[in-house]
């Protein structure tokens, strides 16, 4: 199995968090979006950030940067999810 170790270095924590709040508030107050579609939202709005953050410059690196970012936070928000339905017990 692959190391993917390598892909932290292009997780930015500031377009993390701005996603993980902007799909929880997707997600909350917009009842009418498929929940399929958060992930596509934090992905381009973390593409859309991550160049903004680099003074409007693209590469392939700082699209996976945002990419990364962004569909981060979805994973984050389910591990969130998952931990407070569990009451935050551990195994």
């Amino acid at each position: 199995m692959a190391d993917l170790g390598f892909l932290t270095e292009f997780m930015v924590p500031v377009i993390v968090g701005i996603c993980l709040c902007v799909g929880y508030v997707i997600k909350k107050w917009i009842k009418d979006v498929d929940n399929k579609w958060i992930p596509t939202v934090c992905a381009v709005l973390g593409v859309i950030l991550a160049i903004w953050m680099n003074g409007w410059n693209v590469s392939p690196s700082i699209i996976l940067s945002g990419l990364f970012s962004g569909l981060a936070s979805t994973g984050l928000h389910q591990l969130f999810k998952q931990y407070l339905e569990k009451g935050g017990k551990t195994e």
